[in-house]
């Protein structure tokens, strides 16, 4: 009896033996299991990915500009004297021919003199080669004189009817310089500038010599009904340069009014300077609150290309092939992609070419991904482009995570133990 209980105790110790080992033996194949698991999980890249967005409806782009009259006209003496008078000052409005300042001209009116004396000299004399070629033609009848002298006669009436017509020409380009004493206004506008003071020495096709030297208009004188807005737009933007482009434009001296300019015309080349070509607008003046010169704040609207579309600064990646992003397939496999970038938005960049709205790309790709390789999408951690609530960063959530997950499985493993 006792012989059968001691085989009984020994087989039920001998059980319980083999049920603890064969327990430690399965856990520690689940536990390898899970850590090869674990194991072969991490070794996946985990990454973010975003959608091609389409850029804003509308391009604004703001630039300075410069306002000018419609008409500019600087005026210069065509004759050389001294001022007599100046009668339209600063801001005077002037009409087409108004007297603007008188020229006194004594060394032009002495020449003038001169041509209409030289004038009536050259008529006396055609005058007496009429009445001496007629005479000798008289003659031919009677053959008194010879022909040759009667030729000689009837080329000299000539020549001094060529000298009468040369002395006219003389008198009358004098007779329009004589005009030019008088400085007049050469369409309606506003004097903007008055360089002459009565008693200064003008020079004719120069000016007024001022003490440098320098030659300066007499007046000068802006149509201001109408202002032409120039604009050096840069050559990135010169798609939106179209007929129906309108500008919103401000000017220091209103702040607070907007004017509205309508696109007129462009440069057709580029400063190779500056990369940007000149465009004008035209702008109504009719209460002529603009002046010319003025600096202007241009801000200019235009439809936006529809197939542009925007994805982060981030998610760019630069290789010896060019510009690429890493899109994501179906099967979550990687695969780069070229493309071409437009303009530069801030934290947005615009691709004009290789991307479509279906496109997953990966944001903040590391270095180390490479074409084909498997990755695990994960949501966007918020960070400088998502913030989260209460000021936290995906810097100060993302390491406290990976303390606590560590942790847990710390504790699981001795709790196995």
């Amino acid at each position: 009896m006792r012989k059968g209980k001691g085989a009984g105790r020994a087989f039920i110790v001998i059980l319980i033996l083999g049920g603890f080992v064969g327990y430690q033996v399965y856990t520690r194949i689940n536990t390898a299991k899970e850590v090869a698991e674990e194991t072969a999980e991490g070794a996946i890249m985990r990454v973010s990915v975003v959608n091609p967005q389409p850029g804003p409806k509308e391009e604004t782009l703001t630039l300075p500009g410069t306002a000018d009259a419609w008409y500019q006209a600087p005026i210069y003496a065509q004759v050389s004297g001294y001022v007599k008078m100046w009668y339209k000052d600063y801001g005077a409005r002037v009409k087409e021919g108004d007297l603007l300042a008188e020229i006194n001209t004594p060394t032009l009116d002495a020449q003038y003199s001169e041509a209409q004396a030289n004038l009536r000299s050259a008529e006396a004399k055609y005058n007496l080669a009429v009445v001496t070629a007629d005479r000798w033609r008289a003659l031919r009848k009677s053959q008194a004189v010879s022909e040759q002298s009667i030729s000689v006669q009837e080329a000299n009436e000539k020549s001094e009817a060529a000298l009468v017509d040369a002395a006219k020409q003389n008198v009358a380009r004098f007779e329009a310089l004589q005009k030019f004493k008088k400085i007049v206004a050469p369409f309606d506008g506003v004097i903007t500038a008055r360089s002459i003071n009565v008693g200064d020495y003008v020079d004719q096709g120069h000016g007024n010599m001022g003490a440098s030297g320098n030659a300066t208009e007499l007046f000068s004188v802006a149509d201001t009904h109408a202002m032409r807005l120039f604009v050096s737009v840069p050559e990135v933007f010169a798609s939106i340069l179209k007929p129906e482009l309108v500008a919103d434009v401000v000017v220091p001296q209103y702040p607070e009014r907007h004017f509205t300019a309508k696109y007129l015309t462009t440069a057709k080349g580029f400063d190779t300077n500056t990369r940007t070509v000149v465009t004008e607008f035209i702008i109504d003046n009719d209460d002529a609150a603009l002046w010319p010169g003025s600096y202007a704040t241009v801000k200019l609207t235009a439809p936006a290309d529809p197939h542009i579309l925007t994805v982060p600064t981030s998610s760019l990646v630069f290789e010896e092939e060019g510009l690429q992003v890493a899109t994501v397939t179906s099967d979550n496999h990687i695969h780069f992609k070229p493309v071409t970038s437009g303009k530069i938005l801030g934290e947005q960049v615009q691709i004009t070419l290789g991307l479509t709205k279906e496109d997953r790309i990966v944001d903040n790709p590391p270095a180390a991904l490479m074409e084909g390789q498997e990755i695990k999408i994960v949501p966007a951690t918020p960070g400088y482009n998502t913030p989260v609530p209460n000021g936290e960063t995906a810097q100060s959530e993302a390491p406290q995570e990976k303390v606590g997950m560590a942790e847990e499985h710390a504790a699981g493993h001795e709790t196995k133990k």
